[in-house]
């Protein structure tokens, strides 16, 4: 018999971000109460279960008043690289670099012979939309895979998915370096397509803000406007982590990362406002600085990023704009590895 809580903590304005973390019960206390204030220890609510011999701790940042919760403004689904976001009025699925067709480019950039799994990537954000009923469906960026206008097939693919979407919510996709030529894609969709209240919204590389959640593929610097946010939303890594097996070798998992931006890369760059002229304190500025989580790809064949290895990100402004001792790996199944340079 373990103690498994719920715990509520407050902190920065509003709820940001929920994450499940898995760790090993302490002899003294409990895990998670060891940087917990005391007046808010008191206020966690404890049951036993019997379960294997690991706490599981839900997370959930919350309005600093604590008499209410909050529905967390971006929640990763379980075992699935793709969120939920609250995002003012409406709720939206967020999954990032989709890459329809990939398999012709597989082909002709590295000589690799794949059958399509087209289908089974339609059918996998469909099957997500049926059981996580939304608004709307983000995909932040790199919707296709041919840098340029799309090919035949890729064409074919995008134009069943928005057709299958539209049939459901509308969409946005914001666009990453693999999007280029999709409005003439959307463009044909939107006009055949039988649902004239949906349509297909691709937004410039900058990015996009909804209520208090910011969106960008992460391939070019976000604007100012998608920075004044609670949580930013990035793509184009398509982080993973190598981790390794039981019988000493490693391999490669999908990840997200989640942590507290740093507004350093960004002052000389975008020359925003309020921030101090001072060098002993990077961090002073007018607003508090957003959550960044960085989402894994949809596409389980498009490779990316080994975080904790001495591969570099693609991304401008990654990993500068982690605060890396508090920016922390998750699995895709919601297990907390701490910080992910030291997994």
């Amino acid at each position: 018999m373990i103690a498994v809580s719920e715990i509520c903590i407050a902190l920065r304005p509003i709820h940001k971000i929920a994450f499940m973390s898995i760790q090993k019960p302490s002899d003294h206390s409990h895990p998670a109460m060891l940087s917990i204030p005391p007046s808010i220890q008191k206020r966690a609510h404890t049951q036993s279960f019997n379960c294997h011999p690991a706490c599981v701790i839900s997370l959930w940042y919350m309005d600093t008043d604590t008499t209410t919760t909050a529905e967390p403004l971006v929640e990763p689904l379980p075992s699935v690289p793709a969120a939920t976001a609250h995002i003012g009025t409406e709720t939206a699925l967020v999954v990032a670099d989709y890459h329809a067709g990939i398999e012709i480019g597989l082909r002709y950039e590295r000589g690799v012979e794949l059958e399509s799994n087209a289908e089974d990537r339609r059918r996998r954000l469909l099957d997500l939309l049926t059981q996580h009923p939304v608004d709307r469906l983000i995909i932040l960026g790199d919707a296709g895979h041919r840098i340029g206008n799309p090919a035949d097939t890729e064409t074919q693919e995008l134009t069943s998915l928005f057709n299958a979407v539209l049939n459901r919510v509308p969409i946005t996709v914001v666009r990453g370096n693999h999007d280029a030529g999709i409005e003439s894609v959307a463009t044909t969709v939107e006009t055949n397509s039988t649902q004239t209240g949906h349509a297909i919204e691709v937004t410039d590389a900058s990015g996009v803000k909804f209520g208090h959640v910011g969106f960008v593929h992460g391939h070019s610097w976000p604007d100012e406007t998608v920075l004044d946010c609670d949580v930013l939303c990035v793509g184009h890594e398509h982080p993973q982590l190598r981790v390794a097996d039981h019988v000493g070798g490693s391999q490669r998992t999908r990840a997200w990362l989640r942590g507290p931006l740093d507004w350093t890369p960004f002052q000389d760059k975008l020359a925003l406002e309020g921030i101090s002229e001072s060098s002993a304190d990077t961090q002073n500025i007018n607003r508090d600085p957003p959550d960044v989580v960085l989402f894994p790809a949809f596409n389980k064949r498009s490779g990316g990023t080994q975080v904790n290895t001495n591969e570099g990100f693609l991304s401008p402004f990654l990993p500068a704009a982690f605060q890396n001792s508090q920016t922390d790996a998750y699995l895709l199944d919601g297990t907390r590895l701490g910080p992910y340079q030291s997994v």
